[in-house]
């Protein structure tokens, strides 16, 4: 029996009164975590997190009301993963954008309560689903998620074989918040940027960044938290990042988000903003034989 068989992962993986797998009406096996100081749930397709709502809080992960979920393709919201790629693929338009990893199914590999209180879950990208003629390259990866007062997102790639290779990724992390209108986000104050928006132009950020219309913004050579003051919530999310030298604003405003058809109503932009932790363009990651580089990213509310 296939271990992404519900019946099998549960009886390997579960966890009495904190994890349990079931099959979504699609066919994509989810894991639900509830434990005392949150709720989470992952798609095994993609390790993507969908939901984070920490205990008396309002959800911090914005999941689209009309996300799909259907096999092969990115699921709108949640945490999807870039990689081995960011953006289109550099030298065949052909391959898909932000890479596979978000669209091909991951296995459990561990899972545990941990003395805290938190539940960690631990996904691996087993080699059937790496296309070869995509990244011909030796290598473990692994997606470690924990759910407790904080989120954390650990994206572990390892190099198995015996030559250097080279990646971009990301957490393409989409945030709840109360309206577009009543958030700023600090933290990148005085750092370049590349503005997709307007022709991949190079910039520097002045001030905390408000957003009044369409912005996709590549932030480089910033490794510092960010924080999105959300006045209408009440509260910040702090985004902290370790082996992450880019940042990605990104919110597409009406036309954008109409015209991609699974944002929910007319106003759904109005309700997400992305801040992704990355390695992309000139942060791209060189990976050295028999090295791991790890993406680690916690995500924690705070009072305002």
């Amino acid at each position: 029996m296939s271990q992404l068989d519900v019946t099998t992962l549960n009886q390997k993986f579960a966890i009495p009164g904190q994890l349990e797998f079931t099959e979504d009406e699609s066919g994509l096996i989810i894991a639900r975590i509830a434990n005392k100081q949150a709720q989470s749930t992952i798609s095994l397709q993609g390790a993507h997190v969908m939901t984070f709502e920490p205990a008396g809080e309002k959800p911090v992960i914005w999941l689209s009301p009309a996300a799909k979920l259907v096999r092969g393709k990115s699921i709108r919201g949640g945490v999807p993963i870039c990689w081995p790629w960011f953006g289109a693929h550099a030298t065949d338009s052909t391959f898909p954008g932000h890479g596979f990893a978000r669209t091909v199914p991951w296995q459990v590999v561990a899972s545990e309560a941990l003395s805290d209180g938190s539940t960690r879950i631990t996904f691996e990208l087993p080699q059937s689903s790496i296309p070869s003629a995509q990244l011909p390259h030796a290598c473990r990866v692994r997606n470690i998620v924990t759910i407790g007062k904080e989120m954390i997102v650990e994206l572990v790639t390892e190099n198995t074989g015996q030559i250097m290779f080279e990646i971009g990724e990301a957490l393409h992390t989409y945030f709840a918040i109360s309206d577009v209108d009543k958030i700023r986000i600090t933290g990148l104050e005085g750092c370049a940027y590349l503005d997709k928006v307007g022709d991949w132009q190079r910039k520097t950020q002045a001030d905390a960044i408000t957003i009044t219309a369409e912005i996709d913004r590549l932030y480089v050579d910033t490794d510092s938290d960010c924080l999105i003051v959300d006045s209408g919530h009440k509260r910040c999310i702090r985004i902290a990042k370790r082996g992450s030298l880019s940042t990605v604003v990104w919110n597409p405003w009406v036309e954008k988000a109409a015209k991609m058809g699974d944002f929910g109503s007319d106003t759904g932009y109005r309700g997400m903003v992305c801040v992704e932790s990355a390695n992309a363009a000139e942060n791209v990651v060189k990976v050295a034989a028999g090295a791991t580089h790890s993406l680690h990213v916690v995500y924690s509310i705070e009072k305002i």
